[in-house]
């Protein structure tokens, strides 16, 4: 058990934020938070207590959850973003993600992708890594060594991509069942089932990939409606089919409520509907929408129907990994679209972005993102006294906005992930 304290801020629901200065946060040793107030609790008195805000510029927010980003593509970030999404795939992201059949070009990179998320304050990620299994267990590995939280997927397609990015359908099941049992004894890493997206996967694939999710009760990940050229020719591919959404279902790929879908810039209609009922988290990925020129999801629309929404720094369509850029962007963008719709879509407020980052975005991982009693202590100190100079007079939402606008990696001086500090990776 510890006794954190300091000042702490955060979102327990996405209409206002709530802060504690000089409270006190208890948690237990399995990581989890049992207290929050602004006394230390009878019985808990003479327990030691570690102080989280040592300087006037420091205070307490949760972690960042990165929920849609590609590992692989990690080299790239910052570059190659002068094509739209298909094209960009083959030209820039399929020859990079074919290296990883090395494991020493697989370590190379995938090292530096871990630290840099812990570098940013990313103390959990749902992880596109390639097709190769032998590398994909690696990169689990060194999320476990790190001490950080991860759902890693291996990637799964068998068409419409370069010959030596291609499994096997028939081999898929036993790949993934191994992923499973590599990460089985990892407290905070865990398999999700990634199929690329429907373009890059046969019916056989599908079929087989749902198949596995439901009987070993894995989560999904893949992509949606992100580009108009790429909803073509899903069309063209299941003509049957009434939206893109329904090939994923129509495989077992929606079965539950732990199937993400990155993107739905273009998702509306029968496509929503589907998506509500069946409980998907939407995981909007606003850097990598703009870079690729996709388009501007209408994440007010998928808020107002009760349908999840969460972040995704998406890289490297997004150009880094700052979660604090991907809440900003968030919020630009909705901007945008609501002077596009002649101010009829209302755009994101700074706390509903902040808790889509945090709390939304946790709840993958059970309860995390908040500092409520029951979550997991995933949180970040930050010192924000090099920003302009600290000023006494900023509230706690000030400083939060100022965090989300200004701050980067040097702003974080502690990180935080299941109640244990969790220092520079080694790896």
């Amino acid at each position: 058990m510890t006794i954190y304290k300091g000042n702490f801020v955060w979102t327990s629901s996405p209409k206002q934020f709530e802060s504690l200065e000089q409270g006190y946060v208890i948690v237990d040793d399995k990581g989890v938070i049992s207290h929050v107030g602004t006394h230390i609790p009878p019985g808990y008195e003479n327990a030691p207590v570690v102080e989280l805000c040592s300087g006037a510029g420091e205070y307490v927010i949760p972690a960042m959850n990165d929920l849609h980003v590609h590992a692989p593509q990690y080299r790239n970030q910052g570059m190659a973003l002068d094509l739209e999404l298909l094209p960009w795939l083959n030209t820039y992201t399929f020859p990079e993600e074919s290296k990883f059949s090395d494991p020493d070009y697989a370590q190379s990179i995938y090292s530096r992708f871990v630290y840099n998320l812990w570098k940013n304050g990313t103390m959990r990620a749902a992880v596109f890594a390639t097709i190769h299994p032998e590398a994909t267990k690696l990169l689990a590995t060194l999320f476990d060594r790190a001490g950080m939280g991860a759902y890693i997927g291996l990637v799964g397609m068998d068409r419409n991509c370069p010959q030596e990015l291609r499994n096997e359908a028939n081999t898929i099941e036993a790949q993934i069942i191994d992923l499973i049992h590599h990460t089985k004894s990892m407290p905070l890493v865990s398999t999700i089932v990634t199929p690329r997206f429907v373009p890059a996967c046969t019916p056989t694939m599908l079929s087989i990939m749902g198949k596995v999710a439901q009987e070993h009760h894995l989560p999904v990940q893949s992509h949606l409606s992100e580009n108009k050229s790429e909803i073509a020719w899903v069309a063209q591919l299941e003509p049957e089919s009434p939206s893109y959404a329904h090939v994923y279902d129509k495989y077992g790929l929606m079965s539950d409520s732990s199937t993400i879908m990155a993107h739905c810039c273009y998702s509306q209609g029968e496509e929503l509907q589907l998506l509500r009922q069946r409980h998907v988290m939407i995981i909007h990925c606003p850097t990598s929408n703009v870079n690729l020129g996709s388009g501007i999801a209408p994440v007010r629309q998928f808020i107002d129907q009760g349908i999840r929404v969460a972040l995704g720094s998406d890289v490297s369509g997004g150009h880094q990994l700052s979660m604090f850029r991907v809440i900003q962007y968030a919020i630009q963008m909705s901007k945008l679209k609501w002077a596009f719709t002649d101010k009829q879509m209302p755009y994101l407020t700074l706390s509903e972005a902040f808790h889509a980052a945090t709390k939304v975005g946790g709840s993958l991982f059970g309860k995390v993102g908040s500092f409520e009693p029951g979550y997991a202590f995933d949180a970040l100190v930050i010192d924000d006294s090099a920003l302009s100079g600290w000023d006494k007079q900023y509230s706690p939402l000030q400083r939060v906005e100022r965090c989300v606008y200004l701050a980067d990696d040097r702003q974080i001086v502690r990180r935080y992930c299941q109640g244990r500090e969790i220092p520079e990776p080694q790896i």
